[in-house]
């Protein structure tokens, strides 16, 4: 049955991606695809695998979701002490990857990250559904819990003790900002030929366009 896992592939054929399609800043760039992404009706189309490493180099890697983009960076929220964010505070590097298979189009991007602002998380906390809200109390994300029960019967209590009334951020949970120095849009091509293009950020700020071999 292993065997035929390799049988697997597809032929992209969709679209086109050339030097001179692009536009000058991966950003203008990204909210070009992104547009075209929101507008195919894709699932979770701002799902993203985030991709860390801890000071000894081992990578970790999960799927969450994007929340914001500017020309500042792209925004993300989470638990500051879950795995990730441990892996953050030590190496402050991230890899950012959107998968949009509807459209043959996979975007990689690769920079700093930085902690958001206090007004931004709070913010966008406020923005949650009351659930939502509770669960960032109750659940002590990567920690190990004894079971299910226990996760459930800690955010019952929780929602007793708020109790109607408005339930706030918790200091341990916020929002992140990757700031990119790396950029590549890559187009799914038949015979593997894919076209890839790579945005780098040069010492004086510009960015420098290339084209890398599939």
């Amino acid at each position: 049955m292993s065997n035929n896992i390799a049988d697997i592939r597809k032929e992209y054929k969709l679209q086109t991606l050339a030097e001179n399609d692009v536009l000058k800043d991966p950003i203008a760039q990204f909210d070009k695809w992104w547009q075209e992404a929101v507008q195919s009706d894709i699932d979770e189309v701002n799902a993203m695998t985030l991709a860390t490493a801890s000071a000894d180099g081992m990578p970790d890697a999960r799927i969450v979701l994007l929340k914001g983009f500017d020309t500042k960076g792209f925004s993300f929220f989470t638990n500051y002490n879950s795995s990730k964010g441990h892996q953050l505070l030590e190496n402050p590097r991230a890899t950012l990857v959107f998968f949009w298979k509807e459209l043959e189009r996979q975007v990689r991007i690769s920079g700093l990250v930085s902690l958001v602002s206090e007004k931004i998380s709070e913010e966008y906390f406020n923005s949650r559904p009351e659930g939502s809200r509770l669960g960032a109390w109750a659940s002590p994300q990567s920690e190990v819990i004894e079971n299910r029960e226990w996760l459930e019967d800690n955010e019952k209590k929780l929602r007793e003790e708020w109790n109607g009334t408005s339930v706030t951020r918790p200091p341990h949970w916020g929002g992140y900002l990757v700031k990119p120095v790396r950029v590549e849009f890559w187009q799914g091509r038949p015979s593997r030929l894919h076209d890839r293009i790579l945005f780098s950020l040069q010492t004086n700020g510009q960015w420098k366009i290339q084209r890398l071999a599939p």
